[in-house]
């Protein structure tokens, strides 16, 4: 059984231990120790990474009482180990921001939280029942007064007899020793996982979105060193999308909301023109099957320009894009079905899309005499 070093101090950086055995394994050499401070992956939290001797050590997990590590190269005798702390210490800052956070949903709406992941750029957390945005709000602010406050972040392993005494949080039914990871006055939780010592030490905890999810909510997070860099990557974009603008920082969003308002009055005259272009187009337009390419167009451009061509011709198809893109095409008729010719474009120009006897519409991923010597084919 391995010696679990970070139950005794969480703040361990360098240790010493003894290689009790070293396997080779599918994602690289399972090592154990004889004492540990990596910790494993779990409850949410990923495993420590660092390195044993020179081999480094790109994951930890249990298996029953040991503790394994995942090393690029084999390792022997006593070594010394080194933890990549900067990733535990925000491991701990995001594990105990949600402690609090979900601690203080829980008080407000009666929540549980039933999943709980620490991703590479946020945590998520999923509650089991509606939360509102004030809500969130209030918790929010609440759970950055109790990292103000700086209260203790304590471990407390009751008895059996004891733990009735406890009214404590759970995702799970648990066996065996319980340990309970307790911020007084705001939350108390069966919890395996590292923490930082005080909730001062967390830094920050932001909302940064919540999205229904079964029967409750899926609420994303940024906590602690994770948080600072969010907000520093953010206030870079606001500052150039306020150069852009030429707009305060504090007027960027009616900025964009007057460019917004800008650019569909300029699509609609766009669409405007691009019609009356059509129709001069359509107006000798002539025969049986007639193609026409509207260069750099899109697809509503295609139909729009084939439905006016087919009042003057059997037949009409229009192909809207370039060479370098694709085309969007549509082929329409009053009198004839055309589905059939959709279907035979679509093998013979690599192309995909139907639709109904009077238009069919779709791409193709051809060049512009690939399409123009299939249309005089057929």
């Amino acid at each position: 059984m391995t010696e679990k070093l970070y139950y005794e101090n969480q703040y361990i950086k360098e240790f010493t231990a003894t290689v009790v055995s070293c396997t080779e394994g599918k994602r690289g050499f399972e090592v154990i120790l004889d004492k540990t401070a990596f910790f494993p992956e779990g409850g949410g939290q990923p495993g420590d990474t660092g390195f044993i001797g020179a081999s480094e050590v790109i994951d930890t997990v249990e298996s029953g009482e040991d503790v394994v590590h995942i090393c690029r190269e084999a390792v022997t005798g006593e070594v010394e180990c080194r933890l990549d702390f900067e990733k535990r210490f925000s491991n701990m800052q995001e594990h105990t921001g949600e402690h609090i956070f979900s601690g203080i949903i829980h008080s407000i709406c009666g929540c549980d939280n039933v999943g709980f992941h620490m991703g590479e750029h946020s945590v998520t957390v999923d509650f089991n029942c509606a939360v509102t945005q004030q809500q969130l709000d209030e918790a929010e602010r609440l759970s950055n007064e109790a990292i103000y406050k700086n209260i203790p972040v304590e471990a407390i392993y009751p008895t059996d007899d004891e733990l009735c005494n406890y009214d404590y949080r759970s995702k799970k039914e648990i066996k065996g020793q319980v340990r309970l990871t307790r911020i007084e006055g705001i939350d108390l939780c069966a919890c395996c996982g590292t923490h930082v010592a005080f909730t001062g030490e967390v830094g920050i905890i932001k909302v940064i979105s919540v999205m229904n999810y079964k029967s409750g909510v899926r609420v994303t997070l940024q906590i602690g060193r994770k948080a600072l860099a969010d907000y520093c990557e953010k206030n870079i974009s606001v500052h150039e999308i306020s150069a852009l603008l030429k707009a305060k920082t504090e007027e960027i969003t009616s900025a964009v909301e007057r460019v917004m308002a800008q650019l569909q009055e300029s699509r609609y005259k766009y669409s405007a023109l691009k019609k009356e272009i059509f129709a001069v187009k359509a107006a000798d337009a002539s025969g049986e099957k007639y193609i026409a390419f509207d260069d750099g167009g899109e697809a509503e451009d295609a139909r729009i320009f084939s439905d006016m061509l087919a009042e003057k011709c059997v037949i009409a198809a229009v192909f809207s894009g370039n060479d370098e893109n694709g085309y969007k095409y549509a082929i329409t008729s009053r009198t004839e079905d055309v589905r059939a010719i959709g279907k035979e474009l679509n093998t013979a120009c690599n192309g995909r899309g139907g639709g109904k006897p009077d238009m069919v519409q779709g791409s193709v991923a051809a060049k512009r005499e690939e399409i123009e010597n299939f249309w005089n084919k057929i």
